[in-house]
């Protein structure tokens, strides 16, 4: 039978709120479905064969962004910042990989979260939990924590804002690449930086040589522009179904919410509305695949969601926690290799990392995530296999939520400028070393590589 666009409805729902006014809730989403997608199908299309190359290890994939995008905090700075730090981290991984950097955000459209409760309790008080602003508020109170329909349209307003002004910084030369790395120069000071001060160097050595060649953004117009895609977690389905339009060119459906659009760990269920729902259209297809995941379900799902076995179409986001990477990895890409299958692996060490300090905070320490970095490449290189890139949570502020780093946040900085709702993120300092030392595991993969070959 053809896939329609609502059949996700008929499954097992999980992870979702249960919204009270019915008649709200059928107003906002016949409101969104009349609005404009925030993304187009040629977009999408032209993602799956840059992620495609990525899985052929002639790319690699560089995703990062917000935990969950805050309503209350949304300015054109934050979006800049963050913009900023990603091209940063893009121009360093091109720079060890030697081959073109994927760049997709968690941007525009990352509102919404999955909770490992559906309640929570403080001082005998027990309420709903907050799931992210496109659906409720974080204020622990009875009134904020009602899922609001409403909420959905603010989303929207805000991603299409959002996408406006990041393909205005992508196209209109906010990313020169002369530019982007004179930001990244001299980012860390002292002993430990030294190895990333002379990769910085030999950045800027090389620029310089094309730029004595004549190759400059000015005379060059893919030195100072990029190809940038936004993506989320498509948890809110009455909000995907919404924007979910026809190709006019081909018939196929696209999710219109993102250029990419993933899977949890909580919703991946073969049988259940999330994977129901994303089997259906042509966007590239993420599947985070932690310390659960059986093989049947990973041959079931790789079955539902990429059917005619396309590279670029499923990409395989493993997040185990270091020292869980050797345990789990090897299983699921033998499992892989077993059925023949084609997909992109890439490495969230954000999520299986998450601790609660002694001051109480919830955080990640820089070297258990920098840990499973390091285990997800060396189970690849063990195995032959093609690690196609990175998925951090991150941000382009100065916060203080996770530990260690070059600058050595430490448990007592925390509370200084903790701002996340949800989960901790790696600041700009982080993120940009964390690019150096993925960049550094890059080359010395590239480097064994050509000596096998030779």
């Amino acid at each position: 039978m053809a896939w329609t666009k609502s059949d996700w409805r008929s499954k097992p729902r999980v992870q979702m709120p249960e919204y009270t006014d019915a008649e709200a809730l059928a107003a906002v989403e016949a409101r969104l479905a009349k609005y404009p997608p925030l993304v187009f199908a040629g977009e999408a299309r032209t993602l799956r064969d840059e992620l495609a190359a990525a899985g052929r290890g002639q790319a690699f994939l560089l995703q990062g962004g917000d935990c969950a995008e805050s309503f209350a905090e949304f300015s054109a700075d934050t979006i800049r910042d963050t913009f900023k730090v990603l091209l940063q981290m893009a121009m360093v991984l091109t720079y060890g990989a030697k081959v073109p950097v994927v760049k997709v955000g968690r941007m525009a459209g990352q509102f919404a979260k999955p909770r490992s409760a559906p309640t929570e309790i403080k001082d005998g008080v027990e309420l709903p939990s907050y799931r992210g602003d496109i659906i409720n508020d974080l204020p622990f109170t009875p009134e904020a924590r009602i899922p609001a329909p409403s909420k959905m349209l603010e989303a929207y307003t805000q991603a299409a804002a959002t996408l406006n002004l990041l393909r205005a910084f992508s196209k209109g030369g906010f990313a020169d690449m002369h530019r982007v790395h004179a930001w990244t120069l001299g980012f860390a000071e002292g002993e430990r930086a030294a190895q990333y001060r002379d990769m910085a160097t030999r950045i800027q050595d090389t620029l310089d040589f094309m730029a004595a060649a004549g190759m400059t953004g000015d005379t060059n117009h893919e030195m100072a522009t990029v190809d940038f895609y936004t993506s989320h977690e498509a948890l809110l389905l009455e909000y995907e179904e919404a924007l979910c339009r026809q190709d006019s060119l081909t018939g196929q459906w696209l999710a219109g919410s993102g250029h990419m659009i993933w899977i949890g760990d909580r919703t991946r269920q073969p049988d259940g509305a999330h994977v129901e729902f994303c089997k259906g259209v042509l966007n590239p297809i993420g599947l985070k695949c932690g310390p659960t995941m059986t093989s049947d379900d990973l041959k079931a799902l790789i079955a539902a969601l990429n059917p005619d076995n396309e590279m670029g179409r499923l990409t395989l986001i493993a997040r185990f926690g270091a020292g869980k990477v050797q345990e789990n990895l090897p299983r699921l890409i033998k499992t892989v290799q077993e059925i023949g299958a084609n997909v992109v692996w890439t490495c969230d060490p954000m999520h299986g990392n998450t601790i609660k300090s002694e001051s109480g905070y919830k955080t990640r320490p820089f070297e258990r995530v920098l840990g499973e970095v390091r285990e997800f490449f060396a189970v690849h290189r063990d195995h032959g296999t093609i690690p196609g890139g990175v998925h951090f949570e991150m941000t382009g502020q100065d916060v203080t939520e996770c530990t260690g780093g070059v600058r050595d946040v430490t448990d007592e900085d925390l509370s200084d400028r903790y701002h996340t709702a949800c989960d901790p993120r790696l600041n700009a300092s982080q993120s940009l070393e964390l690019a150096f030392l993925v960049a550094e595991e890059l080359s010395s993969l590239r480097q064994d590589r050509a000596r096998a070959a030779s």
